[in-house]
């Protein structure tokens, strides 16, 4: 996504800190934040105050600083965003365990195309930026292009406008006629391929699912596979998939 123009900083850089912590084996002294996040020593001061005021740091006896009770409050509130009946998830879990490979469910959530669930496969890579309750690169996945091409074009535009289309291989789409002329021919429970153009060697099939449900009309489910070419029972059993969550509407 694009870095909007009324950006506020000091929320990013609250972020950075919180990130940096997460990311962090052991309690992190202020000094290493700063460092770390390459922000000055009195802005990081203000900045893990607050944040341990409101809960999202916590520090320890030793002096450095932890991830607080809110950032776990936060995760169960998302998870409650991205909540969907049980069934759902076995669907996707058969679909992982008769093709070895990584299903994954996506859905718009308060307006944004989001992994909402998965299950991995041992024949398909882990793709660290395809994790459930993370957008995704609508453009370059067949997560996302599924999904837009349910929306009407001058939203698919200004969504597309919003996040950017950056490229990720030699095979992604950057420009918006060649990606509208992808999702042309896309509609439910027909095959949507991906070769290569999220990452290399890495390709994709996937499916759009319309639902009974005026608040969420579009799921796609997708399925991902280390080979240069989706193999045909793969694709096969993605549509069953497809199928199946439609008929759980």
């Amino acid at each position: 996504m694009r870095e909007p123009s009324d950006l506020v900083r000091s929320v990013s850089r609250a972020f950075r800190v919180l990130e940096e912590v997460g990311a962090s084996p052991a309690p992190l002294p202020v000094k290493a934040i700063a460092r770390r996040c390459g922000l000055n020593l009195s802005t990081t001061y203000h900045l893990v105050r607050t944040l341990t005021y409101e809960g999202y740091l916590i520090r320890g006896a030793g002096g450095g600083y932890v991830l607080g009770g809110s950032v776990a409050s936060r995760f169960h509130d998302l998870l409650a965003t991205l909540r969907q009946p049980p069934e759902v998830h076995e669907v996707l879990r058969h679909l992982s365990a008769v093709t070895r490979r990584t299903a994954y469910l996506g859905r718009f959530v308060s307006g944004r195309i989001v992994i909402t669930d998965l299950v991995e496969g041992p024949e398909s890579p882990y793709l660290e930026d395809l994790e459930v309750g993370l957008d995704v690169a609508a453009h370059a996945t067949v997560i996302g292009k599924t999904l837009l091409a349910a929306l009407p074009r001058a939203r698919r535009s200004a969504y597309l406008a919003e996040q950017g289309m950056p490229r990720f291989t030699a095979r992604t789409p950057t420009g918006a006629e060649e990606l509208e002329a992808e999702l042309a021919g896309i509609r439910a429970g027909v095959a949507v391929l991906e070769h290569g153009q999220f990452r290399d060697g890495v390709c994709c099939v996937g499916a759009l699912v319309r639902r009974n449900c005026a608040e969420d009309p579009w799921w796609t489910v997708v399925a991902s596979t280390r080979d240069e070419e989706v193999p045909g029972e793969l694709v096969r059993h993605t549509l069953r998939a497809a199928a199946d969550l439609s008929a759980d509407s």
